[in-house]
């Protein structure tokens, strides 16, 4: 089993993040991402708001670090581990944007970016932005469609990009929370990665859809505290890969930048077998 990072410190979900993470910065975010691509975790991950209400602030979280520049602070402390934005909503940016930004930094980083992405749910984001909350799903797929078209390419349309990715495909990951959502990332994408459903329902959905060989199931692992409770966290490893993860996203229980080194350690030596 592969294993990604919901990065600490740069989203502070109210229902998820520790209490140390709200006054950590570069220095402890810098420490997480060396330690995670020591040992060999698949992934960083960072997500994206431009600005959250007031009203919803309580639920969703207000903290969110911009993933670009995220990524690409993080790219420069790593050597191998890849950068994922989880997820980038599509309607906040021209196609052709997010081409010519994250191909420049998977240029900097040798290769290593995930695109992951999704249509957005947050309608006063769309109105603040001038985007188009009502139409977001077929503006999305057309999205998609000209972000597969145009990545890596040095023209596009008589339009000259450069610098632009050194590869001809990206790994597109599409996030949401239904069945639609995996029908767009079979379609348009390479992973899915579902949120806010039962296992019962992921199960359900994926079995309603044929995939492609090699497409990935990301699915998550919230609150596991491998240092304490390793039997624990290796039943809740079995049943998401009983559902059908391909790659797991996990959160860890932790008390300090330190401790969650720890816990990133002792999940591998799990995953390793040991003990």
């Amino acid at each position: 089993m592969r294993f990604g990072i919901t990065t600490p410190i740069v989203t502070l979900n109210p229902k998820g993040h520790a209490d140390w993470e709200t006054a950590a910065g570069p220095e402890q975010l810098t420490a997480i991402a060396r330690c995670a691509d020591r040992l060999g975790y698949h992934h960083l991950s960072c997500s994206e708001h431009i600005a959250v209400p007031q009203s919803v602030a309580e639920t969703r979280g207000a903290t969110y670090w911009d993933p670009l520049s995220t990524l690409s602070w993080m790219a420069a402390q790593t050597t191998r581990i890849r950068l994922a934005t989880h997820v980038l909503v599509l309607g906040y940016h021209h196609p052709l944007e997010i081409v010519k930004r994250y191909g420049t930094l998977d240029v900097l980083s040798g290769g290593r970016v995930i695109l992951g992405v999704g249509v957005g749910s947050l309608e006063a984001e769309f109105e603040l932005l001038g985007a188009d909350f009502e139409h977001r799903g077929s503006l999305a797929d057309e999205s998609l469609r000209k972000i597969r078209r145009a990545w890596g390419r040095h023209l596009v349309d008589d339009l000259v990009i450069s610098p632009h990715s050194p590869r001809s495909e990206v790994d597109v990951w599409v996030g949401g929370r239904s069945g639609r959502s995996l029908r767009r990332a079979v379609e348009f994408g390479t992973g899915w990665v579902p949120f806010a459903m039962t296992d019962d329902q992921l199960r359900s959905a994926l079995a309603d859809h044929d995939r492609p060989d090699g497409f990935e199931v990301i699915l998550w692992a919230y609150g596991i505290d491998p240092s304490a409770a390793p039997d624990v966290t290796s039943e809740r490893i079995h049943e998401l890969t009983d559902v059908g993860a391909t790659i797991i996203n996990v959160r860890f229980v932790s008390r300090s930048v330190e401790h969650w080194c720890e816990q990133a350690e002792a999940l591998m030596t799990i995953s390793a077998g040991g003990t």
